[in-house]
């Protein structure tokens, strides 16, 4: 299963920028290759259309967040009424709806599969411009890292993104998280008379 998913990574790497678009949009819906492993490559091919390419990346996920969302009001809950309890599936829901942009951002960052929680994100009701704005934050931070880092070391960034990136991701995500909380902590002390 490797090898063909490492021949279909080489054969969408041979669309350049539209299979960087193709992947970027199917990674945040349903598709198991995440755009990393081309805009990596790509981006070190012609490290000056890196933030670019990081753009392009973004926008496209973003697009595929939203067809993720859809795919979740549509069909998610009849399926997931079949794997789980109505009690289980409503708990899982609240704390969604509770933390869902913290989770978006989160997922949005680091290598945990975005698809998820798109679709978790059309199940739960999440809407669609809290979805929007947390997905360009995660995504846009990861793919923008991405590319400054290829900008800024050119060949040597594979092996340093490689080594560094998910510690890189999860630092940036631990920071915006008490960002986050903090104005939350904030806003409820405004409420409170």
């Amino acid at each position: 299963m490797s090898e063909l998913l490492h021949t279909f990574e080489a054969w969408l790497l041979d669309y350049g920028v539209w299979g960087l678009i193709i992947v970027s949009f199917a990674d945040s819906s349903f598709f198991p290759i995440p755009p990393d492993v081309l805009l990596i490559p790509l981006a070190i091919t012609n490290p000056g259309s890196a933030l670019l390419y990081a753009l392009y990346t973004t926008i496209a996920s973003v697009i595929g967040a939203l067809f993720g969302w859809l795919i979740g009001k549509k069909l998610g809950r009849p399926i997931l009424v079949r794997l789980f309890s109505e009690a289980r599936i409503q708990k899982v829901e609240e704390y969604f709806t509770k933390f869902g942009p913290v989770a978006l951002l989160i997922a949005g960052l680091t290598p945990v599969p975005y698809k998820i929680f798109t679709i978790f994100a059309g199940v739960s009701g999440v809407k669609i411009r809290v979805l929007v704005i947390w997905s360009i934050i995660g995504r846009g931070i990861r793919f923008f890292l991405e590319g400054v880092i290829i900008l800024t070391l050119g060949a040597k960034a594979k092996p340093f993104i490689e080594e560094n990136f998910t510690l890189l991701t999860l630092a940036a995500g631990g920071v915006l998280i008490l960002v986050y909380l903090v104005y939350l902590v904030i806003r409820k002390k405004k409420q409170t008379p």
